[in-house]
């Protein structure tokens, strides 16, 4: 039995504070409502955008009973979008009496006149903390964390925890070594800092498989034997152009993968017979080998090196097979974002993408690690895991966390002991890694690893997939659910997914039989209302929107319909089809204005 939502359980990882206003020029807000054209890139300079930001930050002071904003707060800017029409939206994180507040984040809007629009904010209560002289030391919160998450503890920040219906003075404290979470990793601890209660206690990291899950492999015996492309070795790559330009200079290599046979590679060429797997066409996306180690820093990792420019061998006798998977599904990443969204790396700053494979020893699980801004994979642990999990989707799946860290950063509303997460906001972060990791593979379209709307179809489970977005209850091993309920407050995150991973699909495919690329697929409905999809351009760019403008830490399901309608009118706009499609597909997995959870849960 699923445990009520309760909602002063609500935890969350303190939002980054910068010290100066990041500002980037991100996805253009329209498309053509007759066209199936995904938004484009605005382009515009940094002054207009600081513009926006100062615009920004003096509407949310100005337009206080709406935004929460007091005279006591201060807000920086973390994202920037303009929109071609002029349109603005800025990003704010924010500090109280200099302080970071947790759940403080809000998105403000703007016309192209710079008028104030509407905000898209977090918890809706006002922030105000008495004083910040905390009851509890810096030291005495630093032993506490390090017993809590039994691990070693870093500084102990203060900071003002405003979520739910609580404003705390408390300890942010980062626990590195944790032996409560998978591989030694590292957790976020929060406590109150007059009394020293634990407030939240959240892995860093997130992983691919959750530790439920993880479990129930073990216990049923299962073994993944996850399906390979391997591809003879080619012969060595020459006549590179570098070989006259002057060193380094960006070349063009192949590599045998695990998963996806033989691949094209942008690599470095640092000598005459010497390159490095560094794409210099992306920014610098690299990956490395962590030699079996639990690193904290990409750096510490250990260049991939070659003097034919060919890598790995099609199988893990080669160390650098993995890193031909794992480069391979970063690149077709990063394209498919900025093909599809003009978005510009991960954080959409212009950088590349990092990755380590081979991280720790026997780690059966991939990771996206906030603090390292990388990609990690294991190698398996040997027994249910035999091969690392450098498939396309899951690369896909977590790369697209480090775009929500970047953007929404949905937060859980609580985590277990073992580290599994629970509510709305958190379900809403996998199922957006679940929608773009299917969408990376739709873009990257290799016979190979044919696209579909299946998550980790390749792992080689009993089940033939992990997830999958046209019906996700035929998901027997997380329990993914197709409709909401007042049970998704508190259900697990990857099972709570499936609601809103459900509502894309139909919104992208519509309901009932279809098959696509050799996958049948037959979507149900709540109600059994029949929904004519809108097509997966459509429904792809309305998503996003959706993310990148209108979705807050906290948003929930219904919050997420409203953005998504938000974000179908600014294309399509409100009388159009997509958008009605778009409340048909929300209805159709129960998700309606009607049954709108009012105040709390």
């Amino acid at each position: 039995m699923r445990r009520p939502h309760i909602r002063r359980n609500r935890l969350a990882i303190a939002l980054a504070v910068t010290t100066a206003a990041t500002l980037t020029a991100g996805v253009a807000g329209t498309a053509a409502a007759t066209t199936d054209a995904a938004p484009a890139a605005a382009s515009s300079s940094t002054p207009s955008l600081q513009k926006a930001v100062d615009a920004a930050r003096t509407a949310a002071f100005a337009h206080a009973a709406a935004t929460g904003v007091g005279k006591k707060d201060a807000l920086e800017a973390t994202d920037t979008l303009v929109d071609p029409d002029g349109r603005q939206h800025v990003r704010f994180v924010r500090t109280h009496r200099g302080l970071p507040v947790l759940g403080g984040d809000l998105v403000i809007h703007l016309t192209a006149k710079s008028a104030y629009e509407g905000v898209t904010r977090a918890y809706r209560h006002q922030v105000d903390v008495p004083d910040t002289d905390p009851k509890l030391s810096a030291g005495e919160a630093q032993t506490k964390a390090a017993a809590v998450a039994k691990g070693r503890a870093g500084e102990a920040q203060l900071v003002v925890d405003a979520r739910d219906d609580r404003t705390t003075l408390a300890y942010q404290v980062q626990v590195d070594e944790s032996r409560t979470a998978e591989a030694d990793g590292a957790r976020t601890v929060i406590l109150d800092a007059a009394t020293g209660a634990v407030l939240s206690n959240v892995q860093a990291n997130d992983s691919f498989l959750s530790p439920a899950l993880q479990k129930k492999l073990r216990a049923r015996g299962e073994r993944l034997n996850p399906e390979t492309g391997l591809a003879a070795p080619e012969a060595p790559v020459t006549g590179e152009a570098a070989a006259t330009a002057g060193y380094p200079a960006a070349a063009k290599g192949t590599g045998s993968s695990l998963f996806v046979g033989k691949v094209p590679l942008s690599t470095t060429r640092t000598a005459k017979k010497s390159f490095t797997l560094k794409d210099s066409t992306r920014g610098n996306t690299e990956t490395r080998d962590a030699g079996n180690k639990e690193l904290e820093k990409f750096s510490g990792g250990k260049a991939f090196t070659s003097t034919t420019n060919r890598w790995g061998n099609g199988t893990t006798s080669s160390r650098a097979t993995a890193a031909v998977d794992a480069q391979y599904g970063i690149t077709s990443t990063l394209d498919f974002y900025k093909k599809t969204f003009g978005r510009k790396g991960i954080k959409n700053d212009g950088r590349g993408a990092h990755a380590l494979v081979h991280f720790g020893n026997k780690v059966g699980n991939a990771y996206w690690s906030s603090k390292c801004g990388c990609m990690l994979y294991g190698d398996g642990d040997g027994r249910t895991f035999a091969k690392p999990l450098v498939v396309l989707d899951v690369t896909g799946h977590e790369l697209t966390h480090g775009v929500v860290d970047a953007t929404a950063k949905f937060r859980p509303t609580r985590v277990d002991e073992e580290g599994n997460q629970y509510g709305e906001p958190g379900a809403l972060n996998e199922s957006m890694a679940d929608i773009f990791g299917s969408a990376v593979e739709f873009a990257t379209n290799n016979p190979k690893n044919p696209p579909n709307y299946l998550m980790g179809e390749k792992l080689g489970l009993q089940q033939k997939f992990l997830r999958r977005l046209d019906k996700p209850s035929l998901d027997k091993l997380e329990g993914t659910v197709d409709y909401w309920s007042k049970a998704a407050y508190d259900t697990e995150v990857h099972a709570g997914s499936g609601i809103s991973s459900h509502a894309f699909y139909l919104l992208a495919e519509g309901s009932g039989k279809k098959t696509l690329g050799g996958v049948a697929y037959d979507s149900p409905t709540f109600d059994g209302s029949k929904v004519t999809g809108i097509g997966r351009t459509k429904a792809t760019a309305i998503f996003y929107r959706a993310l990148t403008r209108y979705m807050v830490s906290t948003t929930d399901f219904h919050d997420a319909r409203t953005a998504t309608l938000h974000a179908a009118k600014d294309l399509y706009g409100a009388t159009s089809t997509e958008y009605k499609t778009v409340n048909k597909a929300w209805a159709a997995v129960n998700v309606t204005a009607a049954n709108s959870p009012s105040g709390t849960h």
